[in-house]
């Protein structure tokens, strides 16, 4: 089965519009010799927006992973949203990634909640809880997961369309970060990590983890 969505994420089409007409008005003006940067910042552009379909995978009981990038934490702690212990898979996100965010786990929204913070590197433990962030909570038939959006250094805006009430499924988009960022992600404690610190991953497409009786 195949998540079907635009090839460019909307969140990008301001972005290469503005950045296309200044490519364009500079050629014609003044030629490919001084274009030429421009059309570098249009290609970076166009390549970070990208959004392609991903693969959904047949795998029951399995976690997907919410984003792109690579995993920088794999620890047992405290979920500061849900109030519980947790597994907590975190999955950083270079300029490069594909930036798009994505339902890890088919449930209904009970709660999300946004908190103002600082813009430290997003590769540093401690963004978790002192920078920008923004967390939902997913209730299955019988567990919780948490996704939590934290920008970065670089990253300035946190996007999340997902309300409380809704009911998601996996591989669903329900949010966006601009410029580079990580997704934490809590799980119970008797979830099954199938990631390692330094593993790459893609949105949808990767298994994060089993939970017994999760489907």
């Amino acid at each position: 089965m195949t998540y079907n969505h635009p090839l460019i994420a909307k969140e990008g089409w301001p972005f290469l519009i503005g950045t296309g007409l200044v490519v364009l008005l500079v050629t014609y003006f003044a030629g490919m010799v001084y274009a030429w940067p421009f059309w570098i910042i249009f290609l970076f552009v166009l390549q970070f927006f990208r959004d392609p379909p991903r693969l959904l995978p047949i795998a029951e009981n399995a976690v997907l992973a919410p984003a792109d990038g690579r995993v920088i934490i794999v620890e047992k702690t405290e979920d500061p949203y849900a109030q519980r212990p947790a597994l907590k898979i975190s999955i950083f996100m270079n300029v490069f990634n594909v930036h798009s965010n994505r339902i890890a786990v088919n449930g209904r929204i009970s709660k999300i909640e946004y908190f103002p913070g600082k813009f430290l590197n997003a590769d540093f433990d401690k963004a978790s809880l002192e920078n920008e962030r923004n967390a939902i909570v997913i209730n299955t038939a019988r567990h919780t997961i948490t996704l939590v959006q934290v920008a970065g250094l670089i990253a300035r805006r946190i996007l999340c369309y997902a309300r409380v009430g809704d009911v998601v499924k996996k591989g669903e988009r329900y949010g966006f970060i601009r410029f580079g960022s990580r997704v934490d992600v809590y799980l119970p404690l008797d979830a099954e990590p199938l990631v390692a610190v330094g593993d790459k991953v893609s949105a949808t497409s990767s298994l994060l983890a089993i939970i017994p009786n999760l489907d």
